[in-house]
Formats: structure tokens, C-alpha cells, sequence
């Protein structure tokens, strides 16, 4: 039977983690080159925890499924990253961020975890400008920043609107040079489809090349996945297309707990669905609600264009509702917030399903030169989408499925229920809650491939020292790769009639509509009959063209879904237990008068971590109590 035992450390919130470094057990260098280190994943915590392994001497084999770790979707993390360093001399700290992201989680996220989140974010935005990020800067020439939802300071640091794109530019240079050294081993376009387990013991993977088709197996001393959350459930949502969780779900069916999965962030500034053709939704940065204003008529149906909309006719309803933070409320009451009033028809565009987003006072007291050095790129991106220019008329904006809290279970080092199994970034589940606050992503990426997991993983590796090479030609690599062959021969072996992407565009409706910004008792349970009865007809009626061997994207892109049926399941089973409301997680049975979230601390405040019990099982709960000894817990208020 699996146990949890975070393994946090003994004494003050501010010391542990100080003390964790100044006890762990160490890798000499000359034994770090003996050893062998597996890492999935090339995005911001990929590249980080691969360059900073390597620099640190280990053999490092970095996998990514496209043709260049540069395609990671951090590339896509738009309006900035944070960190404690109070260059506005407003009142921030360590503690404060520390605060404002278990606040933001409400009261659903582990406090030493997100503490040393806090603690090691200044040094990921020295180590960034070190490497040549180009952050904004101010009048002066120091970093500027800017703020986010759900705090009250400013402490985001940015470069336009391509943080994530200029971070992963950062990272991948740093990466580059261990490539270059011959440190990091870089396996592009190969695709993780089994985790090997010897012993008990993470040792190694078993990849498809997606362009030849060959089976291929990798072994290592410790896997670390870095792969990202599951998002595009939604079919329709703010990631790339091919973002998807089938790396981290093999680990949950080898014997990894999966924690909080119902717990999946709705983004409150997405450009709306346009037409039935679409793959993917467009992310509108939540910078832009720095100086963008939220609203709606107040009059139902008023189909006049909003530039003829006069003052005293609209709506500035987060403004309205929630004063003391107005229009950077955290995503969560955004996203609520919009889909309530347009369920009550006050919405706008031919569908309804759209609020405006409004620059016209902050570009007529700043000027529009200031608003398109902070924002230039994304208003063009805006219009090349819509037709419409944000500088001539507000842009329309609605929630659209985004960043995924749950999580591969992880302890204090970031390792999961299986040994030697790590797993670093969105694909585990430790520092968000129940709602991620904005720019807090690429800080925790970064802070757990650069500073954190280098020093944890060598606690674990201290017993390896003397293992050699893990060779690839035993049982457990057999029946791995037969899996991962017999799975992929079934799959293409059906000739059904329908297509992988009508699947799953027909899945992420019952998840939008059941499992979404809001979900009822009622409506989970038919979602869960409803993906039940698609599973079994994609099963037998999918059609994927094409062989094996060969580039084959259909292929990859059934198996992927094939996993996603199996998510859904336990994102519904997780959110039906879960009858409380909690961030994201929005139960309609549990909410104040005035529609705001209600927890249920009483018989809540814990991590809901799945066990995997077999195909169409039960999932068995484990429950590790959240303890808060440093904040004070409280009704979570942005009024």
C-alpha cells in the first residue's frame, strides 16, 4: 500500500529549506560523471533542471517531442514572471509572495513547498538576466515590473508580452551549452510511452522516434518528467495543441499518485471561440488587465457597437464587486465572474459569450506610445486574429481552459510515490492549490529545474553511487516496450470511421459543459457515463491511417486521447468528492448568496492524491492534511 511522507523538513517556515541544503546528503563530482539522469521535457523547467544537471557534472539525457526543445509551450507565457525583489519599495517580500500564493490557491497548497517557491524566485530572476533575458526596464535602466492578479504589489518582471518566449530563449542557451559540452544528450522529436520500473525504482524509458516510428529504450540512475498539465482536455483551450499529460499518466498507472486533478485553472482573458474549425484558443496576457477595464452593458442585448456605449451605460462589474482589487481579482473570480454575466445575457458579440476589455481611459491619460511599448505585441497579435484594433475599440474576451494545479503527487524533493521518479514544474502538483496566480508558473518552473531539484535529487542519488550503467536488455525493459507495442498495434488495428480529433473535440465539450468553470453533483455524474460510453466508442470506431513504422501524427495523436478518457475519469471522480468550492474548483451546492466560493475546511483542508487500481477500477483516495502554522486561514476576500 502506498504512503505519503512529504518529507518536510523540521523547524521554522524560513528555515527549512536553508536547513534541507545545509544536511542533504551529497555527489562528489567525480561520482556525479558515473551517473545517468533522465529528463522529459524541454520547456522552462525541462531545460533548467537539464543545463543545471549537467553543469553540475551528471550524464543527462533530455527528451522533447518536438523538433527543437525551443518549441516548448513556456514559449507561449505572455505577460511576465515573479519575484520578491521589491524594486518598487511597496511592501513586498518573500513572505508576502509566499502569502499571496497560498491565498490565491485558497488554502489548498502545501506551505513549506510554496515558501521556497517564494524563497529561490529572486534567484531565477538574477540567474535569467545573467543569461540576457531582455526584461523590461525602467526610466532609469533597472528592472521594471508591473503587477498581477491577486496581489496588491508589483512585482512581476517582463519583456513586452513574450516573457515566456525570451525565459525559454534563457534557458535554452544555458542548455545549449551543456549539449555543447556533451554533459546534456538532447533526444528531439521522441515521445515518452512508458515508464521502466526495476526494483521498485525509476530506471529508464521507453520512447517512440516520431519521425522513423522505432521503439527505442533509455535507461537512467532517476527519471525527472517535465511535462507539463493536462489542459487541452478541453480540446479547445490556451495551450499548443499537442500539450497533453501522457508521460505524467504512465507514471500514474505504474504506481505514481496523481493529487487534486479536478483542480484545472479557467483564464479569464482568452480571445473567444470564432467558428467550429478552431484547434486551440488564443491567450490574451493578464498584464493587459493592468490597464485594460472590464465590462458589459447594463442593459441586456444592447447591440450597439461599444465605442457608442456611453459611460453611464456600462458595466464595470469586477470593479463593482470587488473594489479593492477591481479588474486584478486572481483568474479564478475573473473567469466566474465573466461566465456569470453572460449567463445573464448581459454578454457581448453575436454569441454572447464575450466581455470587453477596454484601453480607452489608459490610452487616453498615458498615451498610445505607452501602451504599445507595454503591450505592442499583443494588441498586433489581437488584431491579426479578430480584424479588430484594441487601440480603436476594446477587445472581446472570454474564459477558455489553461494551466492544471493537479498534479503528479510530489514530497518536499519533488519526487513522487515512485523512487527515483521526479517530477518538476505544471506535471506535478505542489505550489499552485486550487488556483495558480498569474506570472507564478515561469517562477516555479525555473526555481524547480535551476535551484531546487539539483540539490534534491542528489539525496537520492547518494545511494546510487556505486550502481552502474542500468542496462537496457532485461525483463522490465521486455515487457515495457511489448506494452508500449501491444497498445499502439490496437490502436491502429481498429479501422474504424470516425477521427482521433472528432473524439476528442466531442470530449472537451462534455468536460466544458460538466467539469468546466462550474461543475453540480448532477452534471459530473453524466459527464462520467458520458466519457464512459465515448471511450468504449473510440475503442472501436476510431480511424488512424498510416503504419507503425513511420511519421504517423494520427497515431500520436490517439494515443494521447486514448490517455485523456482515462483523466477525465478522475477529474470528475476527484471533483465529485471534493463537494466543496475552492479556486478553481467551483461546486454550485457550495457557494455563498453572492455567488462567491465556499470551502468546506472541515472536511477538506487535505491533498486528494489518486491511486491507480486498474483499467476501469475504483481509484482509492489518500489524504495528506494540510497544516498552516505560519498564515492565518481565512474566507479568501478580493473585496
Amino acid at each position: 500500500m502506498t504512503k505519503l511522507n512529504s518529507k518536510i523538513p523540521d523547524g521554522p517556515l524560513a528555515e527549512k529549506w536553508t536547513k534541507f541544503k545545509a544536511t542533504t546528503r551529497l555527489v562528489n563530482p567525480a561520482n556525479k560523471k558515473k551517473l545517468e539522469i533522465i529528463v522529459v521535457g524541454t520547456g522552462l523547467a525541462g531545460a533548467s533542471a537539464a543545463s543545471a544537471l549537467g553543469e553540475l557534472g551528471y550524464n543527462v539525457k533530455n527528451f522533447c517531442y518536438q523538433d527543437t526543445p525551443r518549441r516548448a509551450h513556456s514559449v507561449a507565457a505572455q505577460g511576465g514572471i515573479n519575484a520578491a525583489k521589491n524594486y518598487k519599495n511597496d511592501g513586498d517580500s518573500v513572505y508576502r509572495l509566499f502569502y499571496d500564493m497560498v491565498k490565491g490557491g485558497d488554502y489548498r497548497s502545501r506551505e513549506a513547498n510554496v515558501y521556497r517557491t517564494a524563497e529561490v524566485s529572486n534567484d531565477v530572476i538574477d540567474h535569467y538576466t545573467a543569461l540576457g533575458v531582455p526584461f523590461a526596464r525602467d526610466y532609469g535602466g533597472n528592472l521594471d515590473n508591473r503587477s498581477f492578479g491577486g496581489v496588491q504589489v508589483s512585482r512581476t518582471f517582463y519583456a513586452k508580452g513574450q516573457t515566456g518566449q525570451q525565459c525559454l530563449l534563457g534557458a535554452y542557451s544555458s542548455l545549449n551549452r551543456q549539449i555543447s559540452k556533451g554533459k546534456v544528450t538532447m533526444y528531439s522529436r521522441r515521445e515518452m510511452l512508458e515508464l521502466v520500473i526495476i526494483d521498485g525504482k525509476a530506471r529508464g524509458i521507453i520512447t517512440r522516434n516520431l519521425v522513423s516510428g522505432e521503439i527505442e529504450r533509455h535507461s537512467a540512475h532517476a527519471v525527472v518528467l517535465a511535462t507539463g498539465g493536462y489542459g487541452t482536455i478541453y480540446y479547445l483551450s490556451t495551450l499548443a495543441v499537442n500539450s497533453n499529460p501522457s508521460a505524467a499518466w504512465k507514471a500514474h498507472k505504474k504506481g505514481a499518485l496523481f493529487a487534486n486533478p479536478s483542480f484545472v485553472q479557467i483564464h479569464p482573458t482568452s480571445i473567444p471561440q470564432l467558428n467550429d474549425y478552431q484547434a486551440k484558443l488564443t491567450l490574451m496576457s493578464e498584464s493587459l488587465r493592468n490597464d485594460g477595464r472590464i465590462w458589459v452593458p447594463k442593459t441586456k442585448g444592447d447591440k450597439r457597437h461599444p465605442n457608442e456605449i456611453p459611460e453611464e451605460d456600462r458595466d464595470y462589474y469586477l470593479e463593482r464587486r470587488y473594489p479593492a482589487f477591481g479588474n486584478l481579482v486572481p483568474r479564478d473570480v475573473a473567469s466566474r465572474a465573466a461566465k456569470e454575466r453572460c449567463d445573464a445575457g448581459y454578454g457581448v458579440s453575436e454569441t454572447g459569450l464575450a466581455v470587453n476589455l477596454d484601453f480607452r481611459d489608459a490610452i487616453n491619460k498615458q498615451g498610445k506610445k505607452a501602451i504599445e511599448n507595454k503591450y505592442g505585441n499583443l494588441f498586433e497579435m489581437y488584431e491579426t486574429i479578430t480584424g479588430t484594433s484594441p487601440y480603436e475599440e476594446p477587445m472581446r474576451i472570454y474564459p477558455a481552459g489553461h494551466y492544471t494545479m493537479g498534479g503528479l503527487w510530489v514530497d518536499y524533493e519533488l519526487m513522487t510515490t515512485i523512487p527515483g521518479l521526479y517530477a518538476i514544474g505544471e506535471s506535478n502538483f505542489s505550489d499552485h492549490g486550487a488556483n495558480r496566480l498569474g506570472a507564478s508558473s515561469l517562477m516555479q518552473t525555473s526555481g524547480d529545474g535551476y535551484f531546487i531539484l539539483p540539490y534534491t535529487i542528489g539525496n537520492y542519488l547518494a545511494d546510487d553511487i556505486r550502481t552502474p550503467i542500468i542496462p537496457t536488455d532485461t525483463k522490465e525493459f521486455d515487457d515495457a516496450e511489448k506494452e508500449v507495442k501491444d497498445r499502439l498495434e490496437k490502436l491502429i488495428s481498429i479501422k474504424g470511421k470516425q477521427t482521433v480529433t472528432s473524439f476528442h473535440r466531442r470530449l472537451g465539450k462534455i468536460m466544458w459543459n460538466h467539469a468546466g468553470m462550474s461543475r453540480n453533483e448532477q452534471g459530473l455524474k453524466e459527464a462520467l457515463q458520458m466519457v464512459k460510453e465515448l471511450k468504449e466508442e473510440f475503442w472501436n470506431d476510431v480511424m488512424i491511417p498510416g503504419e507503425l513504422e513511420e511519421l504517423n501524427q494520427e497515431l500520436e495523436k490517439a494515443g494521447r486521447v486514448a490517455d485523456y478518457f482515462d483523466v477525465a475519469r478522475l477529474m470528475i471522480t476527484d471533483a465529485l468528492n471534493r463537494t466543496e468550492s475552492c479556486g478553481a474548483h467551483f461546486r454550485e451546492e457550495s457557494q455563498t448568496e453572492d455567488g462567491e466560493a465556499k470551502r468546506d475546511d472541515a472536511n477538506f483542508m487535505y491533498v486528494a492524491a489518486w491511486e491507480y487500481t486498474g483499467e476501469n477500477k475504483e481509484y482509492k483516495l489518500h489524504k495528506e492534511a494540510l497544516i498552516y502554522e505560519n498564515i492565518e486561514v481565512k474566507v479568501r476576500s478580493y473585496k
